[in-house]
């Protein structure tokens, strides 16, 4: 199973990497991902936005692979930053990550995070497919 992605002549084109709208197939189960933050495996947290951006979307690869999932799978992205002087290092690595993906997505700047170390966090919804 495979979500449909649209981006209606009605609206303004995408100002990035995503698409104004996701359906899922009918009877479709659907993958909810918590927040991912910036954090290894081993528990450490890089400093840079851009290294920190970089472990997210591993880990929102990684829970995704668990469940037998590609980053395709994902219909829609939620972002949280801190600071909104990002230049293109969250882009990047969603890129690297995501590679010409491009969800229904939503960025979001927030005061703080749960931890004051934290930059970026980033939540996902993801179609269930038989692969």
């Amino acid at each position: 199973m495979t979500a449909t992605f649209d981006n209606p002549d009605e609206v303004a084109a995408p100002m990035g990497a995503y698409s104004h709208s996701a359906e899922t197939p009918q009877g479709s189960a659907l993958i909810f991902l918590s927040g991912q933050v910036p954090t290894s495996p081993s528990g450490d947290t890089p400093a840079t936005l851009a290294e920190q951006a970089d472990q997210v979307y591993k880990n929102v690869v990684a829970v995704l692979a668990a469940k037998g999932q590609a980053p395709q799978s994902i219909v829609k992205l939620v972002t949280y930053l801190v600071d909104d002087d990002v230049d293109a290092v969250v882009p990047q690595a969603r890129a690297r990550h995501l590679g010409e993906h491009r969800p229904a997505s939503t960025i979001l700047y927030v005061r703080a995070l749960a931890l004051p170390e934290w930059k970026i966090e980033v939540e996902a919804i993801a179609v269930a497919s038989s692969q």
